[in-house]
């Protein structure tokens, strides 16, 4: 089945729907389908004729609830109204668009939407619209009159607009504010690039008021012919002499021409990853416009393919919209983009000049400290702005805590080729498992000829298959010996940490015999030998040692003979888990776990009689941890029952057996796919229990004969330590393995969910919703655009283009798993524009992965292009790169998307703010207060209680600091993600006076940054600065009082843990047994739970607090809100100083539960 079956696709080739239903079939090409291409006409003239030819409807939607998407998943879609061909990288570009118009949805407070055809005058004067029933004086907004551009659905009509406003796209809606009384006009594009087209334009006349009206002024202004002649900016004079000087280079003769093939090389060189036959075409199509006979390149044409082909519009929208118009980054500016864009709270200027001379190619940029264009280009697509946190790359967990508390990459039988059945044994799966990180490889091994055995998989008697069908004359079969020496030589290459070796052998004693001293003598010391295990009072084997401890060893698992066994060898029992066929599902018809679409039915074998097995003691001393089944779980779950249930230990295995004593040494529990799913969707809570002291695994089921893989997350979402999978079968399964294990260095060792690991702690795999103690978070992702995307592989019959479109995965507990899709880019191959924004709610942020999968819309052949895959905890906010990998994992050379990340309540709690809607609103008596169970033990319950008042407290302090943060951005016409940067910005524009003065200056109150108005102010500006100073004495009353808050809470949940140990006799004192002694351990390890995670909370609240402070401060001083008597930086950086006492790996290690050192 391929992979994008089952993505709904919401797209119309109608120019401009007011509403998008759904894809009823897949019956036809989906997408836009762009004027291209045809004879010679201008692309521009296209575009104008294309945008004009759209309906100019009237048409007016009152209730959009009577259009109800008709199964669909709700999408945000956006309608390219640009032929691809045709690149933005001016703002003379976007003012000539403007003025040759373009239809824009007009959206009024009464809910009425009205289609119009605006345009911008010839003298850039004024904005003008049509069909309208007011004069042509009236139906008209001067340039002058404008007070800013504000993106998104910003403003009071957008906000308080509910149904309509969810069904139109965040990312094509703008808003003028305009007037004295500070009115907006709402508009929607038919796309996200003619908003950004208009909002460059329109913020370009703010900063350059002498272009408007012709005044010219040497600012600019009307060119000949009335086409818009704008002065050359900063950053684009810095370009033209940068390519003039690169020219330069490979002019050799100096006059100023060179060959198309020079030309060619050179435009690749500068630009990484174009397409040479992409440069070669647009060449020939200058020539041909300019109808010359020579094939040779002027340097003003090298300089026009090289601006239009290399310049990304999104790069260039984002650069205009930071650098104040001036299209290039001073230090200052590329500071404030780092701490509020970025995250990097403690990014100075130093560092801001370091990473120009780094990425900035102009001579003349690197003196002058500016990042242009291409230098800015070459940043955000730099391993420093990828979407995994660098620190990733190397180990940054604790490695010092036991084996257990880590999930550890695994790989089953990956020394097979092909499949399960026909599969023949091969060295290079091994060498391919460990150089990719795998902590655990599985051997299966068989009695070979002349005494050597050998690596293959033995079936067990009750499959019909020869011993050694694997093994094919013309391939010579693959020793035990040969297997070792390649573990050894690549055990440690890519990890230092310890090498499991699951060994699953059906031997003959005189073979073992010979494997055992194979072992010995190929891994010499790296094999660990458990001389004399310590063992605790009870006989039990104390905790599994940390991966520290084991660094550089190898630890055999496998069956172990009783520690008084004496003689040679002895016989043991062997479970039916590693044969095929037997268990509870014997002779059940089932399909293959998670393709049950393919309608293939297999009957699971009979089970076979317990098999003994001989085992050679030399063998069996060498093993560190010993393999048990399913009983050991059962075992361990009954003796913890037995004093709260009478009923007998339900084993599905084997209802009957005696319990086992418990084992005097290492183990590691061995389930069965079938099996281990039953468990975490029947026992829960009980497997993540058994799981905080014991080693389990989990294999794909024996009826994957085709060596497919389980879904990981299902069993690692129950604790499971060890899911096995099939390293050489490539595809979604194996992708979540890879990013799960992308993190911490990719050394193969993953620390598990605090939840999981604490001793008292309540966690079910079930959660439908939030998890005691770990906060919920929304995760908002805009995709915006891809780049040097390759054709599907195996797509050689199809034509040049792909009409590509990104899917959206986000897999973990069950409340969490979600799926989104951008709309299908239509015949935009190399760098298609999405610009969409897709919003999740992540309960369990330790154990989310976030899958990208960019697929192409087609049928013939493999529509799979690349994806990516990365755990939520590893995530960077802000402006980021997605390199792209192909089937194999393997990167895809300039290949990448372009995403902007936002990650709301990171330590916050509660469900998130719906968008559009202001969270002042929840006063104090509709909030939710987090509350602790009842347990039914009296002295128990009353120390709880007393956590009950600092509870309230914690949420209020940290409600009124985020509602009265939301309040004022909301104040200023922006977004609960976007930053105080921006709000701070916007306050500024409405501060400044026509001669330049400020109306309000920032003084330090207490070390506290207030603003304090110096002049008279307008109504709305007044209000604005209030929400400012109620959201600094919001945070002020978080930092102040967070401490002792967080003290009591730790109080009680230090006497709470005092009575842990007495909990059953405490119980059984109230009368309570059974199920009901049950349900007060659950409560108990429920609100101690609940009393950690508040503690977390409120330390995450009062570090966010002092970072939004600083910023606050930082913002103000950037944006000329410092008062003259305060202007000395020297009293804002004691404050800075005062608020950053700690470094930002110390806040960041705060994060709960992440285990970073």
């Amino acid at each position: 089945m391929s992979e994008r079956d089952g993505y709904g696709d919401g797209l119309c080739s109608d120019g401009a729907p007011d509403f998008i239903p759904p894809r009823v079939s897949r019956g036809r090409r989906s997408g836009v389908i762009l004027p291209g291409g045809g004879g010679g006409q201008d692309s521009e003239t296209i575009l104008l004729e294309s945008v004009k030819a759209a309906p100019r409807r009237s048409s007016i939607i009152k209730d959009p609830s009577v259009q109800k998407v008709g199964g669909g998943r709700k999408k945000t879609v956006s309608f390219s109204s640009m032929p691809s061909e045709k690149k933005v990288s001016s703002a003379a570009d976007c003012l000539a668009f403007m003025q040759g118009g373009c239809e824009l949805k007009k959206i009024r407070p009464n809910s009425r939407v009205y289609c119009r055809f605006y345009t911008l005058e010839p003298d850039l004067s004024c904005l003008r619209w049509e069909p309208s029933k007011k004069d042509g004086d009236r139906a008209r907004l001067d340039v002058s009159s404008i007070r800013e551009v504000r993106t998104g659905k910003s403003t009071e009509t957008f906000l308080h607009n509910g149904p309509l406003s969810e069904h139109l796209a965040e990312e094509a809606a703008f808003s003028i504010i305009h007037g004295d009384d500070y009115q907006s006009l709402d508009l929607v594009a038919l796309s996200a690039d003619v908003a950004n087209i208009w909002v460059t334009g329109l913020r370009y006349l703010l900063a350059h008021p002498s272009i408007i009206g012709g005044a010219g002024g040497g600012g600019g202004g009307l060119g000949e012919g009335g086409g818009v002649s704008v002065e050359g900016s900063l950053g684009s004079k810095m370009r033209s002499e940068w390519l003039a000087a690169e020219f330069a280079k490979v002019d050799e003769d100096g006059y100023g021409i060179v060959s198309e093939d020079i030309a060619v090389t050179t435009v690749c060189k500068l630009c990484p990853g174009i397409k040479e036959a992409k440069v070669r075409l647009r060449f020939k199509e200058i020539q041909r416009s300019k109808e010359k006979l020579t094939s040779h390149v002027t340097r003003e044409e090298f300089q026009e393919a090289y601006c239009e082909l290399c310049t990304r519009p999104d790069v260039y929208f984002l650069l205009v919209q930071l650098s104040k118009d001036r299209e290039c980054l001073d230090p200052q500016d590329l500071r404030l983009f780092l701490e509020t864009e970025q995250g990097l709270s403690l990014a100075s200027t130093e560092g801001c000049w370091e990473l120009l001379k780094r990425y900035e190619p102009s001579a003349q940029g690197r003196e002058r400290g500016l990042l242009g264009i291409d230098g800015f280009a070459r940043y955000l697509q730099s391993p420093e702005c990828q979407l995994l946190d660098p620190e990733q790359l190397g180990v940054c967990q604790d490695m010092n805590m036991t084996l257990s508390h880590y999930y550890i990459s695994t790989s089953y039988r990956s020394y097979l080729l092909d499949d399960q059945v026909h599969g023949r044994a091969d060295l290079g799966g091994l060498i391919k498992a460990l150089q990719s990180g795998c902590r655990c490889l599985e051997l299966g091994v068989t009695d070979g000829p002349e005494g050597e055995p050998l690596l293959g998989v033995d079936y067990g008697p009750d499959i019909p298959c020869h011993h050694h069908h694997h093994h094919h004359h013309h391939h010579a079969p693959v020793t035990i010996r040969s297997a070792l020496e390649v573990i050894n030589k690549y055990a440690f290459l890519t990890s230092p940490y310890p090498l499991l070796v699951y060994l699953c052998q059906r031997c003959s004693p005189s073979q073992q015999r010979t494997m055992a001293q194979h072992l010995k003598r190929v891994l010499g010391s790296r094999l660990y030998i458990p001389e004399a295990l310590p063992v605790s009072m009870g006989g039990r084997a104390t905790t599994l040692p940390s991966p520290e401890q084991l660094k550089g060893r190898i630890l055999l698992v496998g069956k172990k003979l009783p520690p008084e066994h004496e003689a040679s060898d002895g016989e043991i029992s062997e479970e039916e888990e590693e044969i095929g066929g037997g268990g509870p599902l014997a002779g059940r018809r089932m399909t293959i776990p998670g393709e049950e679409e393919l309608g293939v039915v297999l009957v699971v074998p009979p089970p076979s009689q317990p098999r003994k097995l001989r085992l050679h003691k030399e063998l069996s001393d060498l093993v560190a941890i010993a393999r048990t089944g399913s009983r050991s779980f059962y075992a361990q779950r009954a003796s913890q029952k037995q004093a709260q249930q009478q009923s007998p230990p339900s084993s599905p295995s084997s209802p009957g057996t005696p319990i086992p004593p418990e084992q005097p040494y290492w183990t590691l529990c061995s389930l069965g796919e079938g099996e281990a799913g039953r468990l975490t969707s029947e026992s829960p809570e009980d497997l993540v229990m058994f799981t905080k002291r014991n080693l389990t695994r989990v294999r794909p089921s024996s009826v994957r004969l085709d060596s497919s893989n389980p879904n990981p997350q299902g069993y690692w979402k129950g604790g499971v330590q060890l899911v096995a999978l099939n390293q050489q079968t490539p595809g979604a399964m194996l992708d979540l393995h890879r990013g799960r294990f992308s993190q911490n260095g990719g050394c193969g060792y993953v620390l598990r969910p605090a939840v999981m690991r604490d001793e008292v702690s309540y966690f079910s795999a079930h959660t439908q919703g939030c998890v005691p103690g770990v906060p919920p978070q929304t995760l908002r992702i805009k995709v915006i655009s891809a780049h040097n995307l390759p054709k599907p592989q195996g797509s050689g019959a199809k034509g040049e283009v792909i009409d590509p479109y990104v899917v959206l995965e986000l897999h973990g507990v069950p409340a969490d798993c979600a799926e989104q899709r951008t709309r299908t880019a239509a015949q935009n191959q190399d760098d298609p524009l999405f610009d969409e924004t897709f919003e999740f709610q992540v309960n369990m942020p330790e154990l989310a992965l976030l899958r990208f999968v960019v697929l192409d819309d087609d049928y013939i052949g493999d529509d799979f292009i690349g994806q990516y895959s990365v755990a939520f905890e590893c995530l960077q906010s802000g402006y980021r790169n997605v390199p792209l990998l192909g089937l194999a994992g393997d990167p895809l050379p300039h290949t990448s998307l372009f995403v902007h990340v936002a990650i709301t309540n990171r330590r916050g709690g509660g469900k998130a703010q719906r968008r559009g809607l202001s969270v002042r609103r929840v006063g104090r008596r509709g909030r939710e207060y987090v509350t602790l169970r009842h347990t039914g033990i009296k002295a128990v319950d009353e120390t709880f209680k007393l956590a009950c008042a600092p509870l309230k407290e914690v949420m209020d302090l940290r409600e009124d600091a985020q509602g009265s943060t939301a309040s004022f951005k909301e104040q200023c016409g922006l977004p609960t993600v976007a930053k105080l940067k921006q709000c701070i910005q916007s306050l500024a524009t409405r501060l400044q006076s026509p001669e330049g003065t400020m109306g309000a200056a920032m003084v330090l109150k207490e070390g506290y940054p207030c603003l304090e108005s110096q002049v008279n102010l307008s109504e709305p500006t007044r209000k604005l600065l209030t929400a400012y100073n109620s959201m600094i004495a919001a945070q002020k009353q978080l930092i102040e009082n967070a401490d002792g808050v967080q003290e009591r809470i730790a109080q009680v949940q230090r006497e709470g843990m005092d009575y842990h140990e007495d909990l059953s006799r405490l119980g059984e004192k109230e009368g309570l047994k059974g199920r009901k002694l049950s349900k007060a351990v659950e409560s108990f390890t429920w609100n101690i739970t609940v009393l950690k995670g508040q503690i977390d909370l409120l330390r995450g609240a009062k570090m966010d607090s002092l970072d939004a402070l600083r910023q606050l401060g930082l913002a103000c001083e950037a944006c000329g809100l410092t008062s003259s008597s305060n202007s000395s930086s020297s009293t804002f950086s004691a404050a800075e100083l005062h608020y950053t006492s700690q470094p930002l790996a110390v806040r960041r290690s705060s994060t709960h539960g992440n285990g970073r050192i």
